[in-house]
């Protein structure tokens, strides 16, 4: 990645700044209440989501946040999400890349794992 570019999570829910960048939303589904226009997305990136079974075994369980985070990193091995994280990678080697989500910690949530993942 190129001096000065960044890879951050937010939260889909709060207004866009600036430095945002490219806008990707990382969740497999749709913010609840929110509408396209309020999200000023770029792009949404379902696929590098984590399985429905994953998120619901986590349930956002901040002791769980760890093992959640290994059992991700798994995941994003296998065929779809690969692809889906070299995109994302391509975006982050562009300029800023802001992954969203509508959950209500960023720091213990899969944008956060993408986020140290495409940080290094």
């Amino acid at each position: 990645m190129a001096q000065g570019q960044q890879v951050r999570a937010r939260r889909v829910y709060d207004d866009p700044e600036r430095g945002d960048g490219t806008r990707v939303l990382v969740d497999r589904i749709w913010p609840r209440g929110l509408s396209k226009e309020k999200a000023a997305l770029d792009e949404w990136c379902k696929a590098v989501a984590p399985s429905t079974a994953l998120r619901q075994w986590y349930g956002h369980d901040p002791e769980k946040f760890a093992e959640f985070g290994r059992r991700y990193r798994a995941e994003l091995r296998d065929a779809e999400h690969t692809e889906a994280l070299r995109h994302l990678r391509e975006l982050a080697g562009k300029r800023t890349l802001t992954l969203l989500t509508a959950t209500r910690d960023c720091e213990i949530s899969a944008a956060a794992v993408l986020t140290d993942i495409l940080g290094d």
